[in-house]
Order: structure tokens, then C-alpha cells, then sequence
């Protein structure tokens, strides 16, 4: 079955007020279904929606609208609450483009990832899933493996209906670990290191209880609002 947002979900996703949020449901410009008293949106039909959204929106601002993240980002600052957030949370945190391209450096890293670090392999690997999951156009952030076997999820930056960039938050250790051997063995071949370098690692990671990785959940696309709204005032203030 097709999961049910709440209008509080889809508030929350599209930056709105909750009159707002019925109003467009009201007349018919959100798909909904009213249940009993209550709105629910399908969000196979909401993903759709915003993504041909995106497809037609046509910046009204001048040219600054329709440059890339990079010409408009305020690393320094954005730094800071990337750092403030992961601290927080206790997990990693990075934010990129919607081409994976890293647009901030990775706040709290786990130790695993430390060791690694230096790595382009590495680097490599993680670009190409990021950019995957900015392909994967879901509106709830959600956990899925990464290149190392650790848990990581993302949320959209938006400006207006456009995706600008992503924040993720990974480094978090799934229920079943470390990997299985055969797995290790084989990611220490791709990155031509020693297996040793990873598995003195495997408990430098983050390990979250159930009700902690929901809190991130939640959290990291509050992290992409907060980041999303620095963007909107920067373009306010150089329009």
C-alpha cells in the first residue's frame, strides 16, 4: 500500500503553514484524501507532484536564481551549523550538490571513516552514492547502506521548488555488524589497504538506539530547512 503522509509531514517538507497545506488540498492542488476528518497524502503521488514541479518551475528572481549551489553557498557559515547539528546529534554530517559534489567538510566523522579518510577511492565510492540517492526522489529521509555498511540518510535543500543541494548523516552502525569478513576483505581490496586498517576501526562508529536514529531522521531534514532558508535570505540580500 501506498504510504499516507500527515499534514503536518507535508508542512514540514514544504516549508508551509498547516492552513496552507489544506487549502491546496482543499482545491485540489495537493494530492489528498480526506479521511474521515482528516487529510492524508499519498506520497508516491506528493513525489510526483514535486518532482514535475521542479521540472517546470521557472525562477522569477533575476539571474542569481538560476545559478548552481556553489555560486550562491556561504561555506563559513553554513560550516558552523553543520558542525553545531552533528555535535548534536551524534552522528557525521556532510552537505553536497545535487551532483554529490561535497560542498561542506564532514563534521564529526566517526573513526571509521577517519582512518579512510585520505582515500579518493573512498571518496569516490561515497559520490556515486550520493548522488544515487539524489536520484532516489523520496521526500522522507530514510536509512539505506552505505559503501562501508554504515547507515547513512539524506534530506533535500531546496530554494522555492527547486532541489539545490542534499545533507546527509551517516557514520551509524546497522543492527547486524561489523560486515561479515568477506565483505571487509573485499572493500579493503577495492580501496588497496590493509584489512587491518579497517577492522582496528569497526567499533569507531556511531551506535545509535531505535528511538536515537528516528530523532535523526526527523532532525536531519530540520538540518536542510535551517540550510535551505540561509540560501533564501542570501539571494534576498544579493537580488
Amino acid at each position: 500500500m501506498t504510504q499516507m503522509l500527515t499534514a503536518k509531514e507535508i508542512q514540514a517538507i514544504l516549508e508551509i503553514d498547516r492552513s496552507t497545506v489544506y487549502r491546496m488540498a482543499e482545491d485540489g492542488r495537493l494530492p489528498a484524501v480526506k479521511v474521515g476528518r482528516q487529510w492524508r497524502f499519498p506520497s508516491e503521488q506528493i513525489n510526483a507532484w514535486l518532482a514535475e514541479r521542479q521540472l517546470s518551475h521557472t525562477p522569477q528572481a533575476p539571474t542569481l536564481g538560476k545559478q548552481s549551489i556553489a555560486a550562491q553557498f556561504p561555506v563559513e557559515c553554513v560550516q558552523m551549523v553543520q558542525d553545531t547539528f552533528a555535535e548534536a546529534l551524534g552522528v557525521m554530517l556532510i552537505i553536497t550538490d545535487m551532483n554529490g559534489k561535497p560542498m561542506t567538510q564532514f563534521s564529526n566523522p566517526c573513526g571509521l571513516f577517519s582512518a579512510l579518510a585520505t582515500n579518493e577511492t573512498l571518496w569516490q565510492k561515497c559520490m556515486i552514492h550520493w548522488q544515487e540517492m539524489a536520484d532516489f526522489l523520496s521526500l522522507q529521509p530514510q536509512y539505506v547502506d552505505s559503501y562501508l555498511g554504515l547507515l547513512c540518510t539524506r534530506a533535500y535543500i531546496r530554494s522555492g521548488a527547486e532541489l539545490k543541494g542534499m545533507v546527509f548523516a551517516g557514520g551509524i552502525a546497522p543492527e547486524v555488524w561489523p560486515l561479515p569478513t568477506e565483505r571487509l576483505e573485499t572493500i579493503a581490496t577495492d580501496l588497496d589497504v590493509s584489512p587491518h586498517l579497517i577492522t582496528n576501526h569497526l567499533d569507531d562508529v556511531f551506535s545509535l538506539s531505535a528511538d536515537q536514529k528516528a530523532h535523526v531522521l526527523t532532525l536531519v531534514q530540520k538540518v536542510a530547512n535551517v540550510v535551505s532558508h540561509i540560501l533564501h535570505e542570501r539571494e534576498r540580500l544579493l537580488a
